[in-house]
């Protein structure tokens, strides 16, 4: 068994692409990954182009073999977009491996830890307020719309959300998923403070007590300005603050000052990162972003966590192939806290993989299938391309620039 050729598609997710990649081999197995980034597409895609050739020729079934070599050839550039293209490459193999083996890629693993995964709804109203039109839902105009979509989520059975910060209007305005960042100088003004505690107040009307709520503050504020975010948001039923930052220490000086958990960790890449801020003790909650990390790292790094006594969470906002990926992860390790997912989307998600995602209680089954146990329809990738030289879709101004 031999690959004969690895090919990338970039695709249209509306306002941000995804990047996957197909690894092909002589016998006619495919294996499919996911590597996808909102801002630097072709890059990525370009970078897998330029480890093929360490690649082709070679056992797919090799993963961990292959795997090193790309990081070797990879390691004066460490993170980004060479370990995004290395992750692509190697999910892809994990494919090809329990396809031809005949099973699913956690059995590689030592089979399923659970069979169901609790999800939350991310990016809930922040997807809505720039891009309600293409996903066909009423817009962010008012706050009484974070309640009535609040009423959503309760009533389609999810028992968390999460939210970024979303000013209503028309158009609505905001910080982080959609937006772009706030100011240089990372303050929060009066007017960011006023709105954290009506959005998630809104939100708190409307799906009751038995439902948690998520607010990621990305990496848009200073220490002090995400720790008076952190204690607005202590009256509610949290279910963390999430916040990047590339300083440990700083980040536990958030955590030691409030009450609600602190979630961070999406923009970190293997356990060379993650070690820092597990020995600062500066997160309650570990996001991991699979399709950045490739499978075998993510699960290092979530049972690294496990000896921290930390719980993880996958970061997950792509395509319905990285969800299945992420739910091997969960499959895997023992301390999954919760998994991210995208509802609110573009039209064509479903066509994408095959159909969609059969949702029982805001849960999802571990798939069962070979490999991932889904397929990506090159045919739909296809008809679907992300244009070349086009930005994010981040154009309207955020909080603070008008």
């Amino acid at each position: 068994m031999k690959i004969t050729e690895i090919e990338t598609f970039v695709v249209d997710a509306g306002w941000r692409p995804w990047q996957f990649v197909a690894v092909r081999t002589d016998d006619g197995i495919t294996g499919y990954g996911e590597c996808s980034d909102g801002r630097n597409p072709y890059g990525i895609v370009g970078t897998v182009d330029d480890f093929a050739p360490l690649v082709v020729g070679r056992d797919p079934r090799a993963v961990e073999a292959i795997y090193w070599d790309l990081y070797r050839v990879g390691r004066q550039s460490p993170g980004g977009i060479a370990a995004k293209a290395i992750a692509g490459i190697e999910l892809a193999l994990w494919d090809a491996k329990g396809k031809a083996l005949g099973v699913p890629v956690h059995e590689l693993f030592g089979g399923p830890i659970r069979e169901r995964q609790r999800l939350y709804w991310s990016h809930c109203g922040s997807s809505r307020a720039r891009n309600y039109e293409l996903i066909g839902t009423p817009p962010i105009d008012s706050y009484e719309a974070f309640t009535a979509l609040g009423r959503e989520v309760t009533e389609r059975g999810f028992t968390a959300l999460k939210t970024n910060l979303v000013i209503p209007g028309t158009p609505a305005r905001g910080f982080g998923f959609g937006f772009g960042g706030g100011p240089p100088d990372q303050d929060v003004p009066v007017e960011i403070l006023d709105n954290v505690e009506r959005q998630l107040a809104a939100f708190a009307a409307g799906v009751g007590p038995g439902v948690e709520i998520a607010l990621d503050l990305n990496f848009n504020y200073k220490p002090e300005a995400a720790a008076k975010i952190c204690r607005i948001a202590e009256q509610f039923t949290m279910l963390w603050v999430e916040i990047d930052m590339y300083e440990p220490e700083a980040l536990r000086q958030i955590k030691d000052g409030t009450t609600v958990p602190i979630t961070s960790g999406e923009n970190l890449y293997g356990i060379r990162d993650y070690r820092r801020y597990f020995e600062a003790r500066s997160m309650d909650n570990v996001m991991i972003d699979v399709p950045w990390n490739g499978f075998a790292r993510s699960r290092d790094v979530a049972l690294l966590a496990e000896s921290y006594e930390l719980n993880v969470a996958p970061h997950n906002y792509y395509s319905h192939l990285s969800t299945h990926i992420a739910l091997h992860l969960c499959a895997t390790v023992p301390n999954v806290r919760i998994m991210e997912i995208d509802i609110d989307d573009v039209p064509w998600k479903d066509e994408l993989t095959g159909g969609g995602l059969d949702f029982v209680d805001g849960t999802l089954a571990v798939p069962s299938g070979p490999g991932w146990g889904i397929d990506l329809d090159e045919d739909v990738a296809r008809a679907h391309v992300w244009e070349r030289g086009r930005g994010p879709g981040y154009t309207a101004a955020p909080i603070g620039t008008r």
